[in-house]
């Protein structure tokens, strides 16, 4: 008789280990719960809006915060989980809070109801809601229309009015374009040709907002194309008393001949159909100011005149004590 052979036992199963990522992969957002994703989401958000407040490229912040341009592409769009060393780097190179960052992700009632409401404002009023409500909550009133600020476009008459208002006013006069100068060390021209359109935009913010951290009162020309960047403009509503100084198509060239700029003349036909085309298009902008001095057919005196009483008739109930 066979002898019955022993079963041998069947072994029990290893456990699989999780499948092993490269190091400093995050990951991904499918296995995480829904209040995670919509966590990882609203950090990426914070992250994209601090980094644009700042004007600065993701490359710029990949370098200065030596995280890869992928990393942070993938924070801003909430793709995977962060990690808190990387992102303290991050929230170091754009200058704000760690916690400003990470913080949030249970909104409370009302800043529930106020992104509702902004979501339901047409895209074309919000930058005029934004500038109002600012105005109304966002800075001391009186401390904003005791800095005038004059915006138009070159040969307007920013330069000499504002000068000389600021003399009759006993404050400083700025000139932005020479702020900017001085920063850069360099020409506008070459600010330009350096840094291009982009560049020149970033340092003009920097320098408008150095300016305006100052405490005293101040008489400031500001660029003709300040107004084509939106954030830097609502700043500037937001913080001085803006006075449009408008004149005729016609005048600005005049007057920018007489600056010693004889380019224009070179193909004035096509040089006022530019100039033309450009005054039409950020007529709607320059309108947002406070008020408006128009300057064609009027003697220099009779403009500051008008001037100096929008500015005085604007100004804080204290100076006029």
């Amino acid at each position: 008789m066979t002898a019955a052979r022993a079963s041998a036992p069947v072994p029990t199963p290893k456990p699989r280990s999780p499948a092993r990522r490269p190091s400093g992969a995050a990951p991904s957002p499918a296995a995480a719960v829904p209040d995670d994703v919509d966590f990882l989401r609203a950090m990426g958000r914070r992250v994209r809006e601090a980094r644009e407040r700042r004007g600065m490229s993701r490359r710029a912040v990949s370098l200065a915060a030596n995280v890869s341009e992928r990393y942070l592409a993938q924070l801003e769009g909430g793709e995977g989980n962060a990690s808190i060393v990387l992102l303290r780097r991050v929230s170091a190179a754009l200058d704000v809070g760690l916690t400003d960052l990470v913080a949030g992700g249970n909104a409370a009632v009302e800043e529930r109801l106020i992104r509702r409401f902004f979501d339901g404002v047409p895209a074309g009023r919000l930058q005029d809601v934004i500038v109002r409500l600012m105005h109304e909550f966002g800075r001391d009133e009186a401390a904003r229309r005791a800095r005038v600020a004059l915006v138009g476009l070159r040969g307007a008459g920013k330069s000499s009015l504002g000068a000389a208002l600021a003399q009759r006013q006993g404050c400083a006069f700025v000139e932005l374009d020479r702020e900017i100068e001085r920063e850069s060390a360099l020409p506008l021209s070459e600010v330009f040709m350096l840094y291009g359109q982009a560049g020149y935009r970033r340092v003009e913010r920097r320098c408008l907002t150095r300016v305006l951290d100052g405490s005293e009162p101040f008489v400031l020309a500001a660029g003709g194309g300040i107004v084509s960047e939106p954030e830097t403009f609502n700043l500037l509503l937001a913080r001085c008393y803006t006075v449009w100084i408008k004149a005729s198509p016609e005048e600005h060239m005049a007057r920018v001949v007489a600056q010693g700029d004889l380019r224009p003349m070179d193909g004035h036909a096509a040089a006022m159909d530019d100039l033309r085309r450009i005054l039409a298009a950020r007529e709607p902008l320059y309108a947002r100011a406070d008020a408006v001095v128009d300057t064609t057919a009027a003697r220099f005196d009779d403009s500051l005149a008008t001037l100096a009483g929008i500015v005085a008739a604007a100004a804080p109930a204290t100076a006029h004590a």
